[in-house]
């Protein structure tokens, strides 16, 4: 039979009352450490959500800014961006260059998208397009092909024979539109213009195979 069987209840009591007395400091400070962590872990959620919260309000700020085309657009859109980057500041950058080229700035629109640095791959390959066709635009097609030098979909590959044949590379030009277009659906209201692309560039499109 094991000891503590052995003991009567006054023993026993007298035995938890002992061992509180010799841990009762460490278990009183674990219990509050528990609930400071508790405490701190609420206090660390409501802090980020009041950071989303802000820069939500610094996003709809930044947007009425560009929309009334205020002058303190391009800071404000800058001031996203502090603490890291975060989607509020992207999509505020692709609204305010596009708001830039309306307005003939074309180098403003170049710097804010050069800004933008997404992890995001769908994302990235959005800002790259638009960021390159400025650069085709500001006769800096070298930097534009860098940009879309792997792409994949067909309006980068599209825009990879933009930079080419502004660079005069005629047959890779007409290799790239070649390429897009084989990857666009037959009805697609690109395929046209980029047909005429490929006619520039000294190409002859293929005709769509008749559906049976």
């Amino acid at each position: 039979m094991a000891i503590d069987d052995l003991l009567d209840e006054h023993e026993q009591s007298e035995r938890v009352q002992q061992w509180l007395r010799n841990n009762g400091a460490g278990l009183i400070g674990g219990i509050l450490l528990g609930l400071a962590a508790i405490g701190g872990w609420k206090w660390w959620e409501q802090h980020g959500e009041q950071k989303r919260l802000d820069a939500a309000t610094q996003y709809q700020a930044a947007m009425d800014a560009i929309e009334a085309k205020d002058a303190k657009a391009t800071d404000q859109v800058k001031a996203l961006a502090q603490g890291g980057q975060n989607i509020y500041h992207t999509l505020a950058s692709l609204e305010l260059a596009k708001s830039q080229v309306d307005a003939n700035q074309r180098d403003a629109a170049i710097a804010t998208l050069k800004a933008v640095k997404s992890d995001d791959p769908a994302i990235a390959e959005v800002v790259n397009l638009r960021l390159a066709r400025l650069l085709i635009d500001a006769k800096q097609a070298d930097a534009a092909l860098k940009l879309v030098a792997n792409a994949t979909s067909p309006a980068a590959i599209e825009v990879r024979g933009d930079a080419q044949f502004a660079l005069g590379k005629l047959e890779q030009a007409r290799q790239d539109y070649t390429q897009a277009l084989t990857k666009l659906d037959v009805a697609s209201p690109q395929r046209r213009l980029l047909e005429l692309k490929l006619t520039e560039a000294g190409g002859t499109p293929a005709k769509p195979e008749a559906k049976s």
